[in-house]
């Protein structure tokens, strides 16, 4: 078994058992385990120029590097800080980087959920 298994098994069931809102939420949803281990639905893809959740997802490197604007950056890991370490959910403002080289601004809900004893963090992105 590799060390990211688990983690792989952990983002496998949290994107089955969420499967519904994955697939019908009129916004972009990701779903965050780590920068190795996220999931999106088709709505976040396309938004920002993938063409499937599976290209998004393998996306490699630091997320909020490689996915955010530099000027957001701070406000997403402070918000996924609060999410992890004190159970809190915001609302901010963020700008992405899109695949083509633009950007997008949105208005993103991160909520902390937990998942068989994980604690995951839930974007909705509009």
């Amino acid at each position: 078994m590799n060390e990211h298994q688990p983690h792989e098994e952990l983002i496998r069931g949290i994107s089955e058992q969420m499967k519904l809102i994955l697939e019908s939420s009129e916004q972009g949803v990701y779903i965050y385990l780590d920068d190795t281990h996220k999931v999106c639905n088709k709505k976040l893809a396309s938004l920002l120029g993938y063409r499937s959740p599976d290209e998004w997802a393998r996306v490699e490197g630091s997320f909020p590097e490689v996915l955010v604007d530099e000027r957001s950056r701070e406000t997403l890991v402070t918000a996924y800080r609060k999410a992890m370490e004190k159970m809190v959910a915001s609302t901010i403002e963020l700008t992405w980087k899109k695949r083509s080289g633009g950007t997008v601004d949105t208005t993103v809900v991160l909520a902390p959920i937990a998942y068989s004893g994980h604690l995951i963090a839930l974007h909705f992105v509009s």
